[in-house]
Formats: structure tokens, sequence, C-alpha cells
């Protein structure tokens, strides 16, 4: 048996009346996704628990089989696991992103979409602005990056997302509790060096928004996994250029294939991620590939982009995976956003996302294209969302 999991990030949406009351996901052309939901089942999935923040760390672990409650300590740990960092009993990885503070006011949780070039400047200098102290920058891609806090102990303060508060006061939102004042005398102490750094100069120049801030969040320390190997006995690999995908995928011993051209952003290359996929799926029982793209979109508010995302995943990666899996005897393939990212909202909702799954042994059900309203009239809802990957692998 084949499987393969397309993971749209964010696709799952709100209706909104600019489109005749239709989502993004309705209004997109997806003919490759819309044929698995007629000709196999789709349903809901709920992969954000009760009391979690609909983070795509808790929404992911949840498709991939882990549950959070046993797996989750922070978004942080995750990605620093695909950087190969090395971390001590008593060391706290943060998210650290670069963003831009202006009145008081969350203005832009990318810095205007940073560069790596400039990205790589800016934490290599904050590097050594805290060299000696216990305090270690670890450069990521473009605006994400991380911050190890060396033999800090327990730091369980409340962390907010910068993606949830884009043009809100900051106020209400920086670190409290436990270990806080640690966090923001970091925080502090790097923007006094980014309100005259060069970097910040030319994008001001250039009329581009600054990385005035570092903001840290997602804070925590790694848990071991048990691997889908361990569990399945099933071999696996993942395409993705998210940390957070890419660590969770490595502690779940999934195998992670350079792909170039990928970049976590709208920018990524779907043929190469198609290819990729097609080409794995003659090694490895399962093939799992995550498109971060719908979800910036969302984060912007940009319709026509999420669009033309999920349009593209369609056509350039579900199509071509469909294919390959169809000169297979035994094939199972799924569709499944991890949370909704809605376009009135621009942030994460906890609302169960859509799912479809078709190929070998599944009959179909409602026979409709795929939507999220379609699916909530579906009796097929996964509760909890982490008992998905086991419907989905049952033969």
């Amino acid at each position: 048996m084949k499987y393969a999991i397309i993971i749209p990030d964010g696709a799952a949406d709100e209706p909104l009346s600019e489109l005749g009351d239709r989502t993004v996901l309705e209004l997109a052309e997806t003919p490759n996704i819309d044929w698995i939901s007629t000709n196999g089942r789709q349903g809901t999935v709920l992969t954000v628990p009760n009391g979690y923040t609909p983070g795509s760390d808790v929404a992911n672990l949840s498709v991939l089989g882990y549950d959070p409650d046993k797996y989750l300590d922070g978004r942080a740990p995750l990605e620093a696991v695909a950087r190969d960092i090395e971390l001590g009993s008593d060391d706290v990885v943060c998210r650290c992103n670069l963003v831009t503070i202006a009145n008081s006011m969350m203005a832009d949780f990318t810095a205007g979409h940073i560069s790596q070039a400039e990205a790589c400047r800016i934490i290599k200098d904050l590097s050594e602005a805290f060299a000696g102290r216990p305090v270690d920058f670890f450069e990521g891609v473009q605006y994400r990056h991380l911050v190890v806090l060396r033999d800090a102990g327990e730091v369980t303060c409340e962390c907010t997302p910068p993606h949830d508060i884009l043009d809100k006061p900051i106020v209400d939102h920086l670190p409290k509790g436990r270990g806080a004042d640690l966090l923001l005398a970091i925080m502090d102490e790097a923007k006094k060096l980014l309100r005259e750094h060069e970097v910040n100069g030319v994008r001001c120049d250039l009329g581009e928004n600054p990385a005035t801030d570092i903001w840290l969040w997602g804070q925590g320390k790694p848990k071991p996994f048990v691997t889908l190997a361990d569990r399945y006995g099933i071999t696996s690999a993942a395409i993705a250029a998210v940390d957070l995908i890419r660590g969770i995928a490595k502690l779940a011993g999934m195998a992670l294939p350079d792909v170039p051209g990928i970049t976590g952003y709208l920018d990524t290359d779907y043929d190469a991620k198609g290819s990729a996929a097609v080409a794995a799926l003659d090694e490895f029982d399962l093939v799992l590939v995550h498109v971060e793209a719908p979800d910036e979109a969302g984060h912007l508010g940009n319709v026509q982009e999420k669009r033309l995302a999920i349009e593209r995943v369609d056509a350039k990666i579900v199509g071509p995976i469909l294919r390959k899996l169809q000169s297979f005897d035994d094939w199972k393939i799924m569709v499944v956003p991890d949370h909704p990212t809605p376009i009135r909202l621009r942030t994460h909702t906890s609302v169960a996302p859509p799912f479809c799954i078709a190929g070998t042994g599944v009959q179909p059900v409602l026979k409709q294209a795929f939507s999220e309203r379609a699916s909530t009239g579906s009796d097929l809802n996964i509760r909890p969302g982490h008992e998905l990957l086991e419907y989905f692998l049952r033969r």
C-alpha cells in the first residue's frame, strides 16, 4: 500500500460576502482534490483540541497522529530539531521573529518579509552582541529564527504568536509569567541594536518595513517521539520547507529529501514539491507534502493569493501525486488543511477543518466537490484529531 498526505496549510476558511457567500476553497478551481472527495470520503477533523491555541504546531502534530497532550511543549523545540540544535536538559528554546513594531502596534510580523541575506546579517550581529552570555541566536529562514536560553530552568511564561496580533497593541501581549523578565530583557536589548542597524537604514530608505524588534514566543523543551515506523511499520518521507514541519517529521523518523526552490512562502516551487513527492513514492510507503503558502496568504488577508496557492497545490502537487498513486495496485491519498486561516481574521482558528480521502477500499459517500460546507454535512467527524492518521492507514 502506498499513501500520500497533502497539507495545504491554512486553506480552510469562512464564507465571504464578496465571494457570493463562498469560501476561498469553494472559489478555487481544484479538479484533482474534487476528484478525491467525489470518489472517496470527506469529513472534518478536530486538529486543535479544546483548550489549545490554534497553532500550526498543535494542528500538524494531530494530523501526523501525535496527541499534543503527550508530545507538545512549545513550537520552538520542534523547529530546533529540524536545525540539529543541541539542547541541554535545562536549556529553553524560543521562536524569534524579526518583526516591525510601530506606535506600539504589531505592524508586520515578518518585517516586510525580510530577505535571507538581511536576516542573516541581523542574527549574526545579535549573536555577537550577546556573546559570552547564556543566550544563543540561530539563523532560520527569512523572518523566522530561534534563540536558546542556556541553563534557564523553567520558563513557563505566556507568549503570544506575533501573527495573532497583527495591527493590535503589543502591550497586552508581551510575555507574562515565570521567565517573562528574561525574555523581555533580551527583546529590549535587541531593540536598541536594531534601532541603528545598517540593514534597517537601507530598508527604510527603500520604503520597506524595518526589523525594529525581535519577538520571542513558542518556548519549550523537546519531547521524545515514537516513530511512525515503530507505530505502523511503514517507511515515510516529508516534503516541507517550514522548520516546524521538518522538526515534527524528523522526530517521527521520516526522511527529509532536499528539494531546491521550496521556501515556505508564496513563491515556493510547487512543481519541485510535486516532482519530489512523486519520486519519493517509489522508495517510501508514505509521503507527506506540506505547503505553507495558503496560510501565508490568509495572514495577509489576500483572497487572490490564497486562491492561487490552493489552485497551484491542486494542479502541481495533488494532480501528479494522484496520477502516480494510480500506477500502484493499492494506494490511498488524503488532503487535509491543518487548520483554517480565515481571510477576514488573518489568523488561525480552532474550527475543525475539512479533509478528504480516496483510494483502495474507500467507498464514495457524499460525491460532492471538496469544501468546508460539504464536509460539515458528512457523518465522518474525527475526534480527537490525532486519530485521523490511524483511520487513514487502516486497510
